[in-house]
């Protein structure tokens, strides 16, 4: 009975380590805009809390269920729009993660 009972705690541990490196991160969204979005500066947005506060949650989240997630962020930076058409699926699910944390109605971050 303990061994399956350590095996099975075993494999519940292993799945929740997988699964949290498989989810979306706003962290390496915030770097991922400070990286290749700083072309932004040019649309007058000084840090990228400026970019993720230029909508609130509900907004973000919207765009992305109908899929005008690229489209909302091209219009908030459009000197960034042909970086925004490149990303891959990886970089677009962190950087929605970034903007829907530090919405307008989210978080302060601690940096630009």
């Amino acid at each position: 009975m303990t061994k399956k009972t350590s095996l099975l705690l075993a494999a519940m541990i292993a799945g929740s380590v997988f699964t949290t490196s498989a989810m979306a991160d706003a962290a390496k969204g915030q770097k991922y805009y400070l990286k290749k979005l700083k072309v932004c500066k040019k649309d007058g947005l000084k840090t990228g809390a400026n970019f993720a506060a230029s909508n609130d949650r509900d907004t973000w989240a919207t765009m992305k269920e109908e899929g005008e997630l690229l489209k909302g962020w091209s219009k908030v930076c459009p000197s960034g729009a042909k970086k925004i058409e490149k990303m891959k699926q990886k970089d677009i699910d962190d950087l929605y993660d970034f903007c829907w944390k530090y919405a307008s109605d989210g978080e302060v971050p601690s940096c630009g």
